[in-house]
């Protein structure tokens, strides 16, 4: 059973930053490509980042040189470090794992950035 847990969340001001975490069970984590995704109020679920299992990475246009995305095969973690963050930011930040053309989901974690 896949398991994708996320944290560290929160409120943060604006140019703040923030480090999201996904921890991952039941899967071939050093194999999977991995994804961060977020959704805002009333607005459809997007792809922020996503990174391959070689370690390639892509950035949705709007936070490319701010958001970082990395992964710790050995904790089978995936990681979005967020700098510079705006209030347009603010969304439920979801990890996705893609393993045997399934797609797996976490629970979400909020982020909120004040202006």
């Amino acid at each position: 059973q896949v398991q994708l847990v996320e944290s560290g969340g929160g409120l943060v001001q604006a140019g703040g930053s923030l480090r999201l975490s996904c921890a991952a069970s039941g899967l071939v984590f050093s194999s999977a490509p991995m994804a961060w995704y977020r959704q805002a109020p009333r607005k459809a679920r997007t792809l922020v980042a996503r990174i391959s299992s070689a370690g390639n990475t892509y950035y949705a246009d709007s936070v490319a040189g701010r958001f970082t995305i990395s992964r710790d095969n050995a904790k089978n973690a995936v990681y979005l470090q967020m700098n510079s963050l705006k209030p347009e930011d603010t969304a439920v930040y979801y990890c996705n794992a893609q393993q045997n053309s399934l797609g797996y989901w976490g629970q979400g974690t909020q982020v909120t950035v004040s202006s």
